[in-house]
């Protein structure tokens, strides 16, 4: 790239970052609106008056609200599988292997897990507030923050033989062995949820994903919490949107700098060709008479450019042009520039 000297370093790294941050933008903008909305959100009490204000509401619905409540199964609960007693609404099962495998680049071993078995079941519950008002969560499992609490955790160790040892330097796997683990969201959690709120037929109270692609929410943290915390994620997605355009722009502005040093070192060059013309055209030279200040390189032309930082004067302009590397051919010192050299 003679005319526009940019390199293929600068231009991966500039869509790169001109990608990244269009992609950090766009998601911060997602988060910024579901936080916008949490703070547009009303938050009505769960109790006897709730179903009364559904009834009076066009359409009997409420596109985006937080309900707060206490679990309770709407039939029979989810029972633990380990604890004895421990029932729930949602249960969550997962047997996963754990493992070491030989890394022939870091000459090590690392550790890997992978997921043998994984079950999630969930039952019908409602969320219960004050005077016994109840209302129906639909789709549970499609909820963003559904955290679930380990009920059970065991950890089984793998045994193997001498031929299992010979086998696994063989293979470069070592098992180290299963994790089982149990996690339900239990009767009695209070959680938060945010969505939308309809009343059915049979004046059922039930709250479900939004309509409109809105966020939904059914988490244990309270409804200040959970939105200071999605708002800390908006902050950290606009600041690696930020940090990618301001890495974008200092490559332009790099490119920019070198591009206009380029023109600079190009019109210095081309004043320098003009000048040596100059020179040229007015010298009345003998050809016949040899040159005693001949070129060191072509040996036919004046010396006619003095050669800095060195100062050494060893050359026409033409072999200067020429030279595959700007270095002074005397004592092989970096050119820094190149002045003409009057002759009277």
């Amino acid at each position: 790239m003679e005319d526009f000297p940019v390199s293929t370093v600068e231009l991966v790294c500039l869509g790169t970052s001109m990608a990244l941050s269009g992609l950090f933008f766009y998601i911060y903008r997602k988060k910024r609106k579901t936080v916008d909305k949490l703070n547009e959100a009303p938050r009505l009490p769960l109790d006897g008056k709730l179903a009364d204000i559904l009834n009076s509401t066009p359409g009997k619905c409420l596109q985006y609200v937080v309900i707060e409540g206490a679990v309770q199964p709407v039939g029979e609960p989810l029972r633990s599988q380990f604890q004895e007693g421990t029932v729930g609404v949602v249960q969550k099962l997962v047997l996963k292997e754990h493992k070491l495998v030989w890394n022939s680049l870091a000459r090590t071993w690392t550790d890997s897990e992978r997921i043998l078995h994984e079950r999630v079941s969930s039952v019908p519950f409602n969320l219960v507030g004050a005077d016994n008002a109840a209302v129906r969560v639909l789709c549970p499992l499609e909820a963003t923050g559904l955290d679930t609490e380990i009920v059970h955790e065991k950890f089984h160790q793998a045994s193997y033989g001498f031929t299992d040892i010979i086998g696994q330097y063989l293979s470069g796997e070592k098992p180290k062995g299963q994790l089982e683990t149990e996690e339900m969201v239990k009767v009695g959690a209070t959680l938060t949820g945010v969505g939308e709120l309809i009343l059915d037929t049979d004046r059922m109270l039930k709250l479900r994903p939004p309509t409109d692609g809105s966020v939904f929410f059914l988490t244990p943290a309270d409804y200040e919490t959970m939105r200071l915390e999605q708002e800390s994620q908006a902050t950290v997605w606009q600041v690696l949107a930020s940090l990618c355009a301001l890495a974008g722009v200092a490559v332009t502005l790099w490119a920019a700098r070198r591009y206009y040093r380029h023109l600079q070192a190009k019109r210095e060059l081309d004043r320098l060709r003009r000048e040596f013309k100059r020179m040229a055209a007015g010298e009345d030279e003998d050809d016949a008479e040899p040159l005693a200040n001949a070129c060191i390189i072509c040996m036919s032309e004046p010396r006619s450019c003095v050669l800095l930082d060195c100062g050494h004067v060893c050359c026409c302009f033409g072999c200067f042009q020429a030279l595959p590397h700007p270095n002074c051919p005397v004592c092989r010192q970096p050119i820094r520039r190149v002045v003409p050299l009057y002759q009277v």
